[in-house]
């Protein structure tokens, strides 16, 4: 796979605050590559950064292996940007406004007109092309946002935080367009508050904060790296204080939290323990409603790395 973007120890700065420190990564030719942080991390600074909306002190950035400055013209047609703040004419229609946009790449009106019944297929808005966008719901505005900013068909695709406040129906659509984007042979850089969103879409994963990468790596890469191993749950629970000793004793045990009826029990590893918690429930004669086992998820992964939520 050949690199589409290179990212080389970028540095930028706000005042005294370090915004991105010494920043390097890279996007291959048609993975879908996730961007996660907390608020805060750098994340909206390195996508200006690198669609060069702002300068940086130092580093270097390369598209389709060019260096990415405000007048690389040739470039940016290549590059469909989808803000989180839809940007569309209210006194347009749908059709008009994907026209309009596809118009600022494209100006031969036959393939114009076919790149936006593309477009409007791909998010499904063909039955809205009349409506404007106030006719529109939050869902439906987002995916007119989408299609604007894909009917030119660029090859690079930043997405930021593309379902925010949609409904199911539309959550379900943009996802899908995404992935038909990808298989397509689009390469797309993809930012969400959604974990599961993540764990669809993403080829691989960047743990951003304070404009320093913590982690790289497919979903499962990111999940081994969490200091936990399993999540044992045990509901409708009555345990005494021998149990618990001899959980807060148990090496492999990282954390005890009994709250009401229900045991929660982290471990750090093992490969018996849902069998040993069985056993030690048994030992004492510790009846109970329900037991299940979890492996670690990428919240856990990411509230382990940055101390924080990703919702926060």
């Amino acid at each position: 796979m050949s690199k589409v973007i290179e990212v080389k120890k970028l540095n930028k700065s706000y005042g005294r605050t370090k915004v991105l420190d010494n920043l390097s990564f890279e996007v291959e030719k048609g993975e879908i590559l996730g961007l996660l942080g907390p608020n805060g991390s750098g994340k909206t600074t390195t996508i200006n950064s690198i669609l060069s909306l702002l300068n940086y002190e130092s580093g270097s950035i390369k598209i389709m292996g060019e260096n990415m400055t405000p007048d690389s013209f040739n470039i940016k047609k290549n590059i469909g940007v989808i803000f989180q703040d839809v940007a569309v004419f209210d006194e347009l229609n749908v059709f008009d406004n994907v026209d309009y946009f596809c118009g600022l790449y494209i100006k031969d009106k036959k393939e114009r007109r076919d790149c936006v019944q593309e477009a409007l297929k791909l998010v499904g808005l063909e039955a809205y092309k009349k409506y404007t966008p106030k006719q529109l719901s939050g869902g439906l505005l987002r995916r007119l946002n989408i299609a604007c900013g894909i009917a030119h068909k660029p090859s690079i695709i930043f997405f930021d935080e593309p379902t925010v406040a949609v409904d199911p129906q539309s959550r379900n659509n943009i996802l899908e367009g995404i992935e038909a984007l990808r298989d397509k042979g689009a390469t797309i850089i993809y930012t969400t508050h959604y974990m599961e969103e993540v764990e669809i879409l993403c080829d691989r994963i960047i743990i951003l904060d304070k404009g320093v990468i913590l982690a790289s790596g497919t979903s499962d890469e990111l999940k081994e790296l969490a200091n936990i191993d399993e999540k044992i749950t045990v509901e409708g629970i009555e345990v005494g204080k021998k149990v618990l000793d001899e959980l807060n004793n148990n090496k492999n045990v990282d954390e005890v939290h009994l709250q009401k009826n229900t045991l929660k029990v982290t471990y750090k590893k093992g490969k018996n323990n849902l069998v040993e918690l069985m056993d030690l429930l048994k030992k004492y004669k510790v009846k109970y409603s329900s037991l299940y086992s979890e492996k670690p998820t990428l919240n856990d992964v990411f509230l382990s790395l940055t101390g924080k939520e990703l919702r926060d």
